[in-house]
């Protein structure tokens, strides 16, 4: 089918849906995979981590100055709505936290979890598309090799910022001023 004989999906469709785990990317609703226990453990532990040490200035000794949220819908143009399993938000850019379905406001970070249903996806579709759309950091953490990549757009791309494994501990842009043990997003636990 031709794209101008196709109807692209809008956030419309999406809702219709009802409480099913959707996004839509280059106008298709593509369904979300139930998660494994290790994508929903890197999740929540970075979830987690960003929100203790960035959401509140002060917060667990940290700078603050960030709105943090998970699985939210984020609407990047009418036929590309994406729920990014973390996000961040700078408040100074932000002034109150992101609110409604989808979120219409750009994401300045953004964290993806990789499954074996949708690595292709974070990796390619949303990499583009995120790029495109000026998200100026971009996180895939990937629990089947326990691989963290951190990318910054530089120019209309983006560019390596660091890998990392367990065992390192990280100053990851743009979250430089938290220590991150790499380890702690696959699993490891400190005690």
């Amino acid at each position: 089918m031709s794209d101008a004989a196709r109807k692209f999906a809008t956030f419309q469709d999406l809702a219709a849906l009802g409480d099913v785990s959707a996004e839509i990317i280059q106008g298709v609703i593509v369904y979300k995979a139930d998660p494994s226990a290790e994508h929903g453990d890197a999740q929540l532990a970075l979830g987690a981590l960003l929100r203790q040490h960035f959401h509140r200035k002060g917060g667990a000794g940290g700078p603050g100055g960030w709105w943090i949220l998970t699985e939210v819908d984020v609407a990047f143009a009418e036929h590309e709505i994406y729920r990014p399993d973390v996000a961040g938000w700078r408040r100074d850019q932000v002034l109150e936290r992101p609110t409604g379905r989808p979120i219409a406001v750009r994401p300045d970070f953004i964290c993806e979890i990789l499954s074996e249903s949708n690595a292709a996806t974070d990796q390619v579709d949303k990499f583009r598309a995120y790029a495109a759309s000026s998200v100026p950091f971009y996180w895939i953490a990937d629990p089947g090799r326990k691989i963290l990549t951190v990318y910054r757009l530089e120019g209309d791309g983006y560019a390596v910022a660091l890998h990392a494994k367990p065992g390192e501990v990280v100053n990851a842009p743009p979250f430089e001023a938290f220590a991150l043990s790499v380890g702690l997003l696959f699993g490891d636990d400190p005690d």
